[in-house]
Order: structure tokens, then C-alpha cells, then sequence
């Protein structure tokens, strides 16, 4: 029994791990390039909307561009809807590694907006990362690929996939799914048509819900991104730009600040007139989970909600306030443009698939963000592996596969 999987982000690779492992066929198509860690820079494939929506296409999907950052993203909200994953979660701490690195790896910058958040009165907490201390040289280059290999990324459990016989295939665009039936058959590439008894969709959020949409099947108008911001403004030789970001986090009733950076502020700094370098920014992002306004059809839209905007005002405001007491120039401040990261909700469980991530179509799952039910506000890169390791699990129990 063939499993075809579309996409090979923390979702599909999961799946294509999980299932070669116990030696089931497995068939990976990604869109993107194989690349290098460091050559990942070179796929991002923004959306532009109004709040503009990061991703790459690359194998290995986003994982690579990744900040590190492993938490567990919506766990009571699944439950909530019949998925237990507790089991996977520990699984993935453990195989991850997952842990705040040491304080050898904490920058200035960081350890000063700490300390002033803390004694502002916020709770502040060191975030958990998937990057091993022993390689990792901080340079500030994580979302743009790590030049060191520090990083857990989807290319891991790709080789492992690899190894125990998975095929997997780069530079492969989907633009179809065959079905015959009610029942899933295999997908169409330009110029091929893989035959499947199970396709995994694990595409992301914005190109999952296309393929649903063509088979006639509705997806969910529900589309979140965790809207963010970074404020920023001038601290001579913080040397911020080379830290580890978003090392510690800062949690507020309704959203979470982190220490960031971005080019962004310079060249907003330059455009007031002020000159100044990458080294001399003291930075944080107020990040939100996000009202699910947006829409995926011919075009990708995404709009602020009133709520967002004052989710991201309260949030801007009260970064200022700690970067102004960590020694940033109150007079300088100037944020980035709305961007979001985590888009997801577009084939929710309960509205697109059901608890065991099946859709309508016989043979046809998706494991990828496209099923959250909520914007987490958080990263939700461990929450997704969980869930490809949970319907691989399910795919394993069922008589699909031996």
C-alpha cells in the first residue's frame, strides 16, 4: 500500500518518518528545491496582503527559516476536541531535544529587556528551543537559515525517511488530486499522475485548502497568520542583531512579546533621518493570535480586525515602555510592517477533517496547520509534528497499512 505525501515541512516530514520506519511505501512530493540550511534565504515565497504572510518552498518547508522555538501550541484546545496528544508531545521534547539553551547564549540585549520586564512586573520565561548549544554560534542568522546546523529542522527526519526507503522528490508542484469514486487515487504534477491508495496532504495552509478546493471540497474561511509587529529603537553597540532571537518570552494576558530584531527597523530609522547601524537597535515583537479573518481563493487575503488592531496597539505600547527602561531611546522608536508566520485554520478539524485528520474523500488526510482550530499566538511547529506523528500513528493502527 502506497502513501503519497504532499509537502515535506513539519507535517510531511513527520508522516514520511513515521511510516518508512515501519516499512510502509512512502512517496514525498515537495514544490521547492532541495537546499542547504543556509541556502534557505532564497525561498521565502512571501504572500503579499495586508498583513503580509512569510513562508518558504524549499524541502523541508519552513522548519528551516524557523526561530527554534518549541512549545506546545493549543494542547488543551485539542483535547477539547478529541485529540489527547500528551504522548506525542513528550516524544518530540525527547527526540528534539527540546530546552531553554544556556545562559551562555543569552545577549545583551536580551538579558536587558528581561530584566526590565521583570521589573516592570511581567512574567518572563526563557523559551524552549530545538538548537544544540554545541554548535551553535549565535549570529542572529536563524531565520534566514543556520549556518552552523545548530537548528532542528524537517531535514532531519528527511534523511531518516530516506534511509528506510522513502522516495522523495524536489521541485514537484501538485496541481491536482485524482479521485475516483468518493475515494482518493493519487495526485497530478505537470507532467505525471503518482497513484496512492493515502495522500497526506501536508502543503501548509495556503496551498492545502487549493487542492481540497479543486476536488469541490469546502475549506475553512478561516485563515490566521499570529499577526506580529517589532518595535525598535536605538541603543549604540547593543549588538542585538547577533543574538539568538526570540530567547525568552514575555507573556501579557492576550499576546506575547520577544526580544527581535528585524533589517526593517534600520531602514525605517534611516528613512527618519537618523543613521545607524544593525548593531546599535534594541528590539521586541508583540506577537497575536490573530482574529481568522482571512481567506484563501485566487488571491490570499488577510486584513487586521479591529480587535487585532488593539491587541497590537496595547502590545506596541507596552514594548516600549520595557524597551524604553532596558535603554533604548524613546525618541527613535519605529516598528515594521504587520507580518505573520504561522498562517493556519483553512481545513480545520470539525469543519474540513475530523479527529483522526480524515477528510470527506476516502484515503485523504492533511497534517500540516490547515487543521488548527485557533491561531495559537505561539509557534506552533511542535504542535504540528505532533499531529503527523498522531495520524501516522492512526495510518499504522488501521488496516491501510501492514
Amino acid at each position: 500500500m502506497r502513501v503519497l505525501i504532499v509537502g515535506s515541512g513539519a507535517g510531511g516530514a513527520t508522516v514520511a518518518k513515521e511510516l518508512a520506519a515501519r516499512d510502509a511505501e512512502v512517496v514525498l512530493l515537495e514544490r521547492g528545491p532541495g537546499v542547504t540550511e543556509k541556502e534557505a534565504t532564497y525561498c521565502y515565497a512571501t504572500v503579499r496582503s495586508e498583513v503580509e504572510i512569510l513562508r518558504t518552498c524549499c524541502l523541508g518547508g519552513s522548519t528551516l527559516v524557523s526561530a527554534g522555538n518549541c512549545v506546545r501550541a493549543l494542547e488543551s484546545e485539542l483535547r477539547a476536541l478529541g485529540l489527547d496528544l500528551r504522548a506525542e508531545f513528550e516524544e518530540i521534547e525527547h527526540e528534539l531535544r527540546i530546552r531553554p539553551l544556556p545562559d551562555s547564549h543569552l545577549g545583551a540585549g536580551t538579558k536587558r529587556l528581561m530584566a526590565a520586564a521583570t521589573e516592570l512586573g511581567f512574567r518572563v520565561t526563557r523559551m524552549p528551543k530545538c538548537i544544540d548549544p554545541a554548535r551553535c554560534t549565535p549570529c542572529g542568522n536563524c531565520a534566514f537559515g543556520c549556518p552552523h546546523n545548530a537548528k532542528w529542522t524537517a531535514l532531519e527526519f528527511l534523511v531518516q525517511a530516506r534511509q528506510n526507503g522513502a522516495k522523495i522528490v524536489t521541485d514537484t508542484p501538485v496541481i491536482d488530486l485524482v479521485v475516483r469514486n468518493g475515494a482518493i487515487a493519487g495526485v497530478r504534477t505537470r507532467n505525471r499522475i503518482y497513484e496512492a491508495n493515502i495522500v497526506v496532504l501536508a502543503a501548509g495552509a495556503l496551498e492545502t485548502p487549493r487542492l481540497l478546493q479543486r476536488t469541490g471540497m469546502p475549506i475553512s474561511p478561516h485563515l490566521f497568520v499570529d499577526t506580529f509587529t517589532t518595535i525598535g529603537g536605538v541603543l549604540k553597540g547593543i549588538g542585538q542583531n547577533s543574538e539568538v532571537p526570540m530567547n525568552a518570552s514575555i507573556e501579557c494576558s492576550e499576546f506575547v512579546l520577544y526580544p527581535h530584531v528585524s533589517n526593517r527597523l534600520v531602514r525605517a530609522l534611516r528613512g527618519n533621518g537618523i543613521t545607524v547601524a544593525s548593531e546599535d537597535i534594541l528590539g521586541m515583537m508583540v506577537k497575536i493570535p490573530d482574529d481568522a479573518v482571512g481567506a484563501v481563493a485566487d488571491e490570499i487575503t488577510k486584513r487586521v480586525t479591529t480587535h487585532d488592531a488593539a491587541l497590537l496597539a496595547e502590545g506596541a505600547s507596552i514594548a516600549r515602555t520595557i524597551l524604553e527602561r532596558a535603554g533604548a531611546d524613546a525618541s527613535t522608536f519605529v516598528s515594521t510592517p504587520l507580518r505573520g508566520a504561522h498562517p493556519g485554520g483553512t481545513a480545520r478539524i470539525g469543519d474540513v477533517v475530523d479527529k483522526e485528520l480524515a477528510t470527506e474523500i476516502e484515503g485523504l488526510y492533511v497534517a500540516d496547520a490547515s487543521v488548527l482550530p485557533a491561531a495559537p499566538g505561539a509557534p506552533p511547529m511542535v504542535t504540528i509534528i505532533a499531529l503527523a506523528k498522531y495520524l501516522a500513528r492512526n495510518l499504522l493502527r488501521s488496516s491501510f497499512i501492514p
